[in-house]
């Protein structure tokens, strides 16, 4: 399957899962949705591993643990925010992590005296804060605002995690064992937070249904799917060909707000979404001018 189709079919899997995520909200806590799906990719890469022969020993334990904090962090985050927002909102501001590194580059030339700053990288951080203020302002009610703030977070959280995962691979760690720690992190990280929900008499371990175990084991299964085919996609094809496929990920969350969960459709929030999108593919290519860009690496940050 060319690249391309790769990319797309990944981004509408992890449509999809957000879609699962939302449905699970009814059933499950956040924690135990980020707990289950870390079970599931455990599992599902466990067994590919052995499979293969390979191994899932690692010499860099403590790159995976920061690499696994921001990023479980980030990943409970956006799952909080699309129990509340329009799941194309949730989507988008996820989505912010191009803009996020963007801002950290023109950050770090400031802090260590770079004599220049690339004018069109601060033009996009600009207009993708622009359409951050679009898409929350119209679309976010009263009682949404801290959904909406996580969701802004988890997009710069989303960005830390990209570097780590650099860090990561420049060690010499191949994907699947990110991938693995990560769900690893995924899972210890939900069971505690569901432990100390119970123990503080906020809430209690949910029962299951088969509607509940059907959605966690959709949500495990089509997050870890979606990761492999967008890291071979990476592999593969050609970086800012994939950056920019990425992005219809929104595309397809919006078509699914609209029919499934009855979300609204105005006019600001499909034009910030528009500068998003734009901002992004912009920080992308002007990153890609910047700094090299490890595409494998660059596709195993996917929440």
């Amino acid at each position: 399957m060319p690249a391309s189709a790769l990319m797309v079919l990944a981004s509408f899997l992890f449509a999809t899962m957000s879609v699962c995520v939302k449905l699970a909200g009814a059933y499950y806590d956040t924690g135990e949705i980020v707990m289950y799906r870390g079970l599931t990719g455990m599992t599902m890469l466990f067994l590919l591993t052995r499979a293969r022969g390979q191994t899932l020993r690692t010499p860099v334990p403590a790159l995976h643990f920061w690499r696994s904090l921001s990023g479980v962090i980030a990943l409970s985050l956006w799952f909080f925010s699309i129990g509340k927002l329009p799941l194309a909102t949730a989507m988008t501001l996820n989505y912010m992590s191009s803009i996020w590194m963007a801002l950290f580059l023109v950050g770090g030339a400031v802090m260590l005296g770079g004599s220049r700053i690339d004018p069109k990288l601060i033009a996009s951080v600009l207009v993708g804060f622009a359409g951050v203020a679009l898409v929350l302002r119209p679309t976010i009610d009263r009682d949404q605002f801290w959904h909406g703030l996580a969701g802004l977070c988890s997009g710069v959280l989303s960005a830390t995690a990209y570097l780590q995962v650099t860090a990561l691979g420049r060690s010499g760690e191949p994907e699947y064992r990110i991938v693995f720690y990560f769900s690893m992190g995924g899972a210890i990280a939900g069971l505690l937070t569901t432990l100390a929900l119970k123990t503080s008499g906020q809430g209690n371990p949910h029962g299951h249904s088969i509607t509940g175990i059907a959605l966690l084991l959709a949500v495990g299964m089509l997050a870890t799917v979606a990761q492999l085919m967008m890291t071979r996609a990476y592999a593969r094809g050609k970086t800012l060909v994939n950056a920019s496929l990425q992005y219809t990920g929104i595309l397809f969350s919006f078509v699914y707000g609209v029919l499934l969960f009855s979300d609204p459709v105005t006019l600001w929030a499909v034009a910030g979404i528009t500068l998003i999108v734009a901002a992004g593919l912009s920080a992308t290519l002007l990153r890609a001018k910047t700094t090299p860009v490890d595409s494998q690496n660059h596709a195993i940050t996917e929440s």
